[in-house]
């Protein structure tokens, strides 16, 4: 078994792209989870953020709350099948302060 150092510092200094793996679990999910009554859900959720120190943090509205606050807002998309469901993507929404 692998210490826990050594994996963290492997995944850490791997050279990877988070559109290219995007691109693969598409793929997959395509091949394995594929149903004809499927759907792919976008939502957007709003997380209430104490501060400004986060990427994306504004006065705006979160839906979590109901109200105008601070909070970052993050849309997902997601795959839902009859038996199966994953998460496909996901985007941080940056205000344009």
């Amino acid at each position: 078994m692998t210490p826990p150092s050594t994996a963290s510092s492997t995944c850490w200094g791997a050279v990877w792209s988070a559109d290219a793996a995007r691109d693969e679990l598409f793929a997959y999910v395509a091949e394995h989870l594929g149903d004809p009554a499927g759907v792919v859900v976008l939502d957007e959720t709003g997380f209430p953020k104490k501060g400004m120190h986060s990427a994306g943090v504004a006065r705006q509205y979160c839906g979590t709350l109901g109200k105008v606050s601070n909070c970052q807002v993050g849309g997902f998309l997601a795959y839902v099948g009859a038996r199966d469901h994953t998460l496909l993507d996901r985007e941080l929404y940056l205000t344009e302060d």
